[in-house]
């Protein structure tokens, strides 16, 4: 939504711009030789999971937009939403 004039961006989901597979940039995948068996008991490190920290808070602040509900604990769930 527009703030400025209170009109939609977009109208219908033809104009809506959605990432896709051809957005994202070459991934470049490095293994390294030092385990860590401290993080996993395979002594795999990740980091895949850095990149989806925020996802969470977005999901339970678009739960909130819509609810007028805040839930400041995962999971979410509709039991949550009711109390």
């Amino acid at each position: 939504m527009n703030l400025a004039n209170a009109n939609l961006a977009n109208t219908n989901l033809a104009s809506y711009l959605v990432p896709v597979h051809a957005d994202v940039p070459r991934i470049d995948v490095r293994l390294l030789d030092h385990p860590d068996p401290l993080v996993s008991g395979l002594g795999a490190k990740g980091v895949g999971e850095l990149g989806i920290v925020g996802a969470a808070g977005a999901i339970a602040n678009a739960v909130h937009h819509a609810t007028g509900v805040r839930v400041r604990d995962l999971p979410i769930t509709l039991e949550k939403l009711l109390t």
